[in-house]
């Protein structure tokens, strides 16, 4: 059973969490596509438009830390000198290269070339609904769980920093903000999730917030 407690879900872990997916897994057998998730379902016009334009394929890794009675989620800061979303928190990732063999291969690459994450610590158990960036990429969101005993190194060309985020502060709606911009002419509705002095928004945020529709609301 989960309870809120000063803006933290308790009760939050990796075997929870893990009883959430088979209860979905089981409940969605043989329904339709899942309908539109996180901050997707706030911008259906946007939604359309991207789904018209060719994005290049990309896989996040959404690691899942087994830490007992309180799970933890792995993020990043992004370099401010790379080409996109640069300063942001992220999840480690990337585009998917030809000799990846799946969106799983893909996003434990990038974790192990981003933060020196072993895949001998991650596994992964299943996937996020697929999301949409105004940059051009289709990401697959690959959900993990992480066992405790890693060393994480970030490589200073894309990650400025890595640390963790309680599951169950990101899973807690009273956390997540709405806000909205005008992007191309278009308003841009967006959530955001401060924690402490870093700012939780853009394509973090939707998966996490897809996350949290998906097995927690």
């Amino acid at each position: 059973m989960s309870v809120v407690s000063g803006g933290l879900v308790t009760g939050l872990t990796a075997a929870d969490l893990r009883r959430r997916l088979a209860a979905d897994a089981a409940a969605r057998a043989g329904d339709a596509p899942t309908r539109e998730l996180g901050d997707h379902r706030l911008n259906p016009d946007l939604v359309a438009e991207m789904t018209q334009v060719h994005s290049r394929e990309a896989a996040v890794l959404v690691p899942v830390v087994d830490r007992g009675d309180a799970a933890t989620v792995i993020l990043t800061t992004r370099t401010r000198s790379l080409r996109k979303h640069s300063g942001q928190i992220a999840f480690p990732g990337g585009a998917i290269d030809p000799q990846d063999a799946s969106p799983e291969a893909a996003a434990l690459r990038e974790a192990l070339e981003e933060i020196t994450l072993d895949p001998a610590y991650v596994e992964p158990i299943g996937r996020l609904p697929r999301y949409l960036t105004t940059t051009g990429f289709c990401i697959t969101p690959v959900l993990a769980i992480v066992s405790p005993g890693f060393t994480l190194r970030p490589n200073p060309g894309e990650v400025a920093d890595v640390f963790e985020v309680p599951l169950g502060f990101l899973m807690d709606a009273a956390n997540h903000r709405q806000e909205s911009r005008m992007f191309d002419g278009l308003t841009r509705h967006y959530y955001t999730m401060p924690y402490g002095e870093r700012f939780i928004w853009g394509v973090t945020a939707g998966i996490l917030r897809t996350l949290y529709e998906r097995f927690y609301a």
